[in-house]
């Protein structure tokens, strides 16, 4: 039979469908090239992770070029993809989230608000009334701020109080104050809960070495307490400095429970200390928060020079209608509070800054909740979708907050085109120089000390049991930028320190080349 010959009008069809067939092959080589190509573990960071018995599938990353371009069209290509989709435990990273959206909803320039009424009248240099302290929230209201604010009542004509004071706490739902733990050290600084009014994070900080002088153990402490009295019972002894906490026995009598806040408190030291230690600091959350309050404001006044007709009671209440704004004290700006938050890694001002949020754009009481919907919506209004993000209190000390390592970087990405992006920038902690990595990456950085422009590391950590983290820029040798981010959840992940040193020390060496790629 023969067969009847093709058109040319059919031969065309079939070349072109032949041809389609081919490119679409082609193309999709491609990508699976590409994919192939972008999840993979750097040969250095999978070599540790090896040695520090955490397997690949515990850690995520998610590495992006950050492409030069004008401010607000900046870009970025993906680097290294490896799990970045995986919704993991950020630990302290998720500070950034909070930081960034504060600087950004807020303003660098925001200042909290401390205010301060009375119901009397001043006269002769006396104020005949009651004070009354209205907190927002403010996370650095310390010493020197509050011997600031000594100085503004006195520039009022105040040299003497005759009244009480009492703390209006109204700014925050009572479940937002609740002090609540993951670890049950309720008594460690890095567990105070959020306070409106917040004073010097309500922690006693001891400082503790050899006198230069003598053989015996000088102690001092901040905040100054208006009744606190320190007993001193240690020995010096001829030890390692590593364990000396472990050797102190301390006792506060009587841990005060807020019915008497001017009462008499002796701080007790006993045990043994090394004559080698030099200025550490033995940090306490001892004291309730109108105690704490009450005898720091007092002991602050009396510094000032100024005085009570009788030793102030705190005490809680709401500010009544009647008194009259007599003080509206501010606080340092809040570019300077989140350099504290992502360098230092604090918690309670990374909560009391999500708490603000909720604050200032849904009203009194302010709740995590409230903070929660702020920056739910502020990831909206920037077309950021991360259907995983779980927030809890906005600090990453929980065991229920996510996010993914891609969504973190490209968090990092969409910074550099706000307008606080240098605020933002500079508050992350330099690698070999500040912050929690003061100590980390001495040794790669060491072999950059030749070249005119150093590369630098800014990166965010975090830590908590079975959680390592890492967030943020690396400008590498050659002058590239990267936005990365890296989380390992694993019993493990504590030994991550060494395999996430490993990324960044590849990162400056401009390590994603696609050569390396394996």
């Amino acid at each position: 039979m023969r067969t009847k010959p093709y058109s040319p009008s059919a031969i065309r069809l079939l070349a072109f469908l032949w041809a389609s067939l081919i490119t679409c092959q082609a193309h999709s080589a491609d990508i699976v090239a590409q994919n192939t190509a972008l999840q993979y573990i750097p040969k250095a960071v999978a070599a540790s992770l090896e040695k520090s018995q955490i397997p690949k599938e515990a850690i995520s990353i998610s590495v992006m070029e950050i492409e030069p371009g004008q401010p607000g069209k900046i870009t970025a290509k993906t680097k290294v993809d490896w799990r970045s989709k995986q919704a993991m435990n950020p630990a302290s990273t998720m500070k950034l989230l909070t930081t960034l959206t504060g600087l950004d909803v807020l303003g660098p320039q925001y200042r909290w608000r401390t205010n301060i009424y009375t119901d009397g009248l001043i006269r002769q240099g006396t104020l005949k009334g009651n004070l009354y302290l209205q907190g927002t929230g403010d996370p650095k209201l310390v010493p020197e701020e509050m011997a600031k604010m000594m100085k503004a009542l006195q520039n009022l004509g105040i040299q003497k109080i005759d009244g009480n004071l009492f703390f209006d706490r109204s700014a925050y739902a009572p479940n937002a104050m609740e002090h609540n733990t993951i670890d049950g050290e309720s008594l460690r600084a890095y567990n105070v809960p959020p306070d409106p009014l917040l004073y010097a994070f309500r922690t006693l900080s001891f400082q503790l070495g050899k006198s230069r002088t003598a053989d015996f153990i000088d102690i001092s402490y901040t905040p100054p307490l208006s009744q606190l009295k320190v007993i001193n019972q240690m020995q010096l002894v001829d030890q390692s400095c590593d364990s000396w906490k472990g050797n102190i026995r301390f006792n506060l009598d009587p841990e005060s429970d807020g019915a008497n806040t001017n009462q008499l408190l002796t701080a007790q030291f006993s045990g043994s200390f090394p004559k080698g230690c030099k200025g550490v600091s033995y940090n306490v959350v001892a004291l309730d928060a109108n105690t704490f309050f009450t005898q720091g404001f007092a002991a602050a006044w009396e510094l000032a020079g100024g005085s009570w007709i009788q030793a102030p009671t705190g005490q809680s209440a709401t500010v009544p209608l009647a008194a009259r704004l007599l003080l509206q004290f501010e606080g340092i700006p809040l570019a300077d509070d989140v350099q504290d938050i992502n360098k230092f890694s604090n918690n309670v001002m990374a909560r009391q800054l999500m708490l603000t949020l909720a604050l200032e754009k849904m009203g009194k009481p302010a709740s995590t909740k409230n903070g929660e919907l702020v920056i739910q919506s502020w990831l909206k209004g920037l077309g950021l979708q991360f259907p995983e993000l779980v927030i809890e209190n906005g600090s990453g000390l929980s065991r229920n907050e996510a996010i993914s390592a891609e969504h973190m970087t490209q968090l990092l990405v969409t910074a550099r085109n706000l307008s606080v992006t240098d605020a933002f920038y500079n508050s992350l902690p330099i690698a070999g120089t500040d912050g929690t990595m003061k100590n980390r990456l001495m040794t790669h950085l060491r072999k950059f000390l030749h070249l005119k422009k150093k590369p630098e590391a800014r990166i965010k950590t975090g830590a908590l049991a079975d959680v390592r983290a890492i967030s943020g820029y690396v400008m590498s040798k050659s002058g590239r930028m990267y936005a990365v981010t890296s989380f390992i959840n694993h019993p493990n992940a504590l030994r991550g320190l060494e395999a996430h040193d490993q990324l960044l020390a590849w990162l400056l060496n401009d390590g994603p080349d696609p050569k390396q790629a394996r």
